[in-house]
């Protein structure tokens, strides 16, 4: 069963910013992701901006998990991404 997703106020304001063509595949990928997140998640070395990350194409995904809930913090393009 998937996890859910949870989008802070921040990540929602990322996504308005994107490209529809953009938004609808990071939208397909992070409901596959949303499946077994850490699969595809990478532990973030500095985790002052988040516990884990994914990668889609060049859009980075910050995100924390609180059990069955994945919360998004950012989408970013991967150059704005660590900053």
């Amino acid at each position: 069963m998937p996890h859910t997703l949870i989008y802070t106020r921040t990540a929602v304001s990322d996504i308005k910013k994107l490209d529809i063509v953009v938004r609808k595949r990071l939208g397909k990928k992070l409901q596959t992701f949303a499946r077994e997140p850490m699969t595809y998640g990478k532990k973030l070395i500095d985790a002052s901006i988040g516990s884990y990350r994914w990668r889609i194409g060049d859009y980075r995904i910050i995100f924390d998990m609180d059990g069955k809930n994945i919360v998004i913090l950012r989408i970013k393009h991967r150059r704005e991404s660590y900053k």
